[in-house]
């Protein structure tokens, strides 16, 4: 199964990096459905699938997994927009490896290999919650109780990349959130210890004091929480 997995994966980044030209990609964005490279593209795919399982039989799934690469490929296209195309490339490969693993599990086992209402109430939806209220929302939280002190820091410096504050302190809660999960929490201290030191160089140039209370309070509050909150999932998740 999990070489089965790997041979289809490893067809797709063939089919999707190597063997799809950038003028097929314009093309595409131009035309969408009238485009011929949408087609041959989808073809390459199945192509590639059938000629990794090296089985005759495999055709059906072949020719199963390239129709549905059309679909998500093609609805990529009728949606995107120029500012939206950096997430729609993501979410596409999100949808073609997804769409992998479940049209190998049906074409094996017959039958859809999950039941969404079994996902919903298990301890999954604890994690998925933890994780949902870490990122986003802990961000916007930070930003409300560092409000009183942020405007005596004066303004961002202007060769910061835009919003890249709050994409890091996103990251560094995922990190301590998987680190605690998987009771790893020497991890924990070497990203704090990590951030920390590429953090040094600019408090010692700016020469700053308030800057680097503030800097910290917002590094202190943000570890902080994703350490309670991650205990708190922790903990709920132990009673299902």
């Amino acid at each position: 199964m999990i070489l089965l997995v790997t041979k289809v994966i490893l067809a797709h980044f063939i089919g999707d990096f190597y063997l799809q030209p950038s003028s097929w990609v314009h093309d595409k964005e131009q035309k969408n459905h009238k485009s011929i490279y949408l087609y041959l593209h989808s073809a390459i795919h199945g192509l590639l699938v059938w000629i990794l399982l090296w089985e005759w039989s495999a055709w059906r799934m072949a020719f199963l997994l390239a129709v549905v690469h059309f679909v998500i490929d093609l609805q990529k296209l009728v949606f995107q927009k120029e500012k939206t195309k950096r997430n729609w490339f993501f979410l596409d490969q999100l949808l073609h490896i997804f769409s992998i693993f479940i049209l190998i599990d049906i074409s094996k086992n017959g039958e859809i290999p999950f039941d969404i209402s079994q996902i919903l109430n298990s301890k999954n939806i604890i994690f998925v919650t933890g994780y949902v209220i870490l990122t986003l929302p802990i961000s916007i939280i930070i930003q409300k109780m560092l409000l009183p002190w942020s405007d005596l820091i004066g303004e961002a410096d202007d060769d910061s990349l835009l919003n890249a504050g709050k994409y890091i302190g996103i990251l560094e809660r995922s990190f301590v959130f998987v680190f605690i999960l998987a009771n790893r929490w020497e991890a924990v201290g070497f990203l704090l210890a990590a951030k920390s030191v590429f953090r040094f160089g600019d408090l010692k140039e700016s020469k700053d004091r308030k800057l680097t209370e503030y800097i910290l309070l917002g590094t202190l509050l943000s570890f902080g929480i994703a350490i309670v909150l991650s205990m708190l999932v922790i903990y709920q998740a132990s009673f299902i």
